[in-house]
């Protein structure tokens, strides 16, 4: 599925057409094509037409580990909002220190507050002066205990734990998990501990600002238009399909030039401080220092690509395309080479 809802029509003919719609009331723009890729783009510059991106467990592209948030599995019992975290101090006071902000997609996005209880250093000599601590932490076992999934059922055994245990010690980069297909670009940046961030979210730990540039970019944004999957409508952030698989700019390019143009992306949103992520990138209420400094970084982006740069989203992807073939190249033959070495031994045996 394509950004601009397109839809070709395949014939026998060597010819195919492709009608774009850049106005999806307005009239299709046709064009002809020796050859159409899956995605609905000049398939002309691949040497496979049907080149299909494949979910990669690790980065394939040499980045940094791309990992989820916290994932309690505590059936409610860790997590308040603000008012029940307010309700829960008068009771127990001396739980503050345990409490910690908890932020997803929708808190990153939108604003709003919840907490959760991070308990996974909590001396137990500490959660014995506790009470209703220690009734949360009883409930969360008893709720794992009663689970028909085996895996929730084993970590029963460890109450005070989650399920997946994300607990950054320094400021990281947040990628929530599904974002407006209205926006322009998906609204990335970081957070800092003692936020603990929640499987709604997607997180790089050591990133920088060169990450951060990259991942921001128009370049970015295409492949995760093309590539990504949806949620109704929206965007799904895959760390398989899109990140690990993401083509970077070529070894030599100098990252080094985006740094200052990130920064400035980063300066805009902070002359806004009341403004949400979601006000922010909202493509009619985007403030235009905003949009500057993102369409400054953008043809920086562009330019350690192409020199010339891309006039266009579909210049970007079919250029990201033969960046992502031959990256994949390299793998295939290995695979190929793995499958071959399992037939002889299939055959020996």
């Amino acid at each position: 599925m394509t950004n601009s809802a397109e839809c070709a029509v395949l014939s026998a003919r060597a010819e195919k057409r492709l009608f774009s719609y850049p106005d999806i009331n307005g009239e299709p723009e046709e064009s002809r094509h020796a050859a159409l890729s899956p995605y609905l783009f000049d398939a002309g510059g691949l040497s496979d037409p049907h080149l299909v991106v494949r979910e990669e467990s690790a980065p394939i592209n040499g980045m940094g580990r791309l990992i989820i948030g916290s994932k309690p599995i505590d059936g409610g019992n860790y997590i308040f909002d603000a008012a029940e975290r307010a309700a829960f101090m008068e009771v127990e006071p001396e739980a503050a220190p345990w409490l910690r902000p908890f932020i997803g997609a929708r808190e990153y996005l939108q604003g709003g507050e919840l907490w959760i209880l991070a308990l996974h250093d909590a001396p137990p000599e500490v959660l014995a002066r506790l009470p209703r601590v220690r009734e949360r932490i009883a409930a969360v076992r008893a709720y794992r205990e009663a689970s028909k999934s085996a895996p929730t059922r084993k970590i029963a055994a460890t109450p005070t734990l989650y399920h997946v245990n994300v607990i950054p010690t320094a400021p990281f980069l947040v990628i929530p998990e599904v974002s407006s297909e209205r926006r322009e670009y998906a609204p990335i940046g970081w957070l800092e501990p003692p936020t603990i961030p929640s499987n709604l979210v997607r997180i790089l730990a050591n990133a920088t600002l060169a990450d951060f540039a990259l991942l921001t970019s128009a370049m970015h944004t295409a492949w995760l238009r093309h590539i990504g999957g949806r949620l109704k409508s929206d965007y799904r952030y895959s760390i398989g399909l899109v990140y690990n698989t993401f083509p970077l700019p070529p070894k030599d390019a100098d990252l080094s030039k985006l740094k200052p143009l990130a920064q400035a992306v980063l300066d805009a949103r902070a002359a806004h401080p009341d403004a949400t992520m979601a006000d922010l990138y909202d493509p009619d209420l985007m403030p235009p220092n905003l949009r500057r400094a993102h369409q400054a970084l953008d043809r920086a982006v562009d330019r350690l690509y192409r020199r010339s740069g891309f006039a266009s989203e579909r210049e970007r992807i079919k250029h990201l395309f033969r960046l992502y073939e031959t990256m994949r190249a390299p793998l295939a033959r290995k695979l190929t080479k793995k499958g071959r070495r399992r037939a002889v031994r299939s055959i020996v045996r």
